[in-house]
């Protein structure tokens, strides 16, 4: 985890907004915060800056572009040494299937999170990944029938909750 950085209430209203209307103007923006234009894209630009706002996009209804299958794949790794780790997330950077990883802790070392055209492809996408030997000892896999709740904000009033202006 990195460590925090400081912001004030109108860094953190800048913050929530963006996130739920990304394509607003910067003069909206300004109106939306209680701030004039100029200061407002002086603080929105210090945001992307930092790296606190990596980017803007667009949320793409995937459901309409055709049949697919969002797949959730538990990998577990045959030796856990810090170049093993480095192994693997390398050798996964190289599949745009995969549009998460997660290094966790508990049963398996790796949960990813992959998008595929089909459950065959998906399947030879993963004997790929065990033919390119990136230190898979073993993987189970678990297909999302439905996705009953999908929620692009992340809860910014709960995590900063400790912080005044929150």
């Amino acid at each position: 985890m990195s460590a925090a950085v400081s912001l004030d209430r109108i860094d953190f209203r800048i913050l929530v907004h963006l996130q739920r209307e990304g394509r607003c103007s910067n003069v909206d923006l300004a109106d939306a915060v209680g701030l004039s234009a100029s200061p407002c894209l002086l603080r929105t630009r210090r945001l992307q800056e930092i790296g606190l706002i990596r980017g803007f996009g667009a949320d793409i209804a995937l459901n309409m572009l055709g049949e697919h299958v969002i797949v959730f794949a538990e990998i577990t790794l045959g030796s856990h040494r810090p170049p093993d780790f480095r192994l693997f997330e390398q050798g996964a950077e190289k599949y745009k299937e995969i549009i998460e990883c997660y290094n966790v802790s508990g049963g398996y070392d790796y949960l990813l999170k992959i998008v595929a055209p089909g459950v065959g492809y998906f399947q030879a996408l993963m004997d790929r990944m065990l033919e390119d030997d990136i230190g898979i000892e073993r993987f189970a896999c678990r297909i999302v029938l439905r996705q009953p709740l999908d929620r692009r904000e992340y809860p910014l009033s709960i995590i900063a909750a400790q912080k005044r202006w929150a």
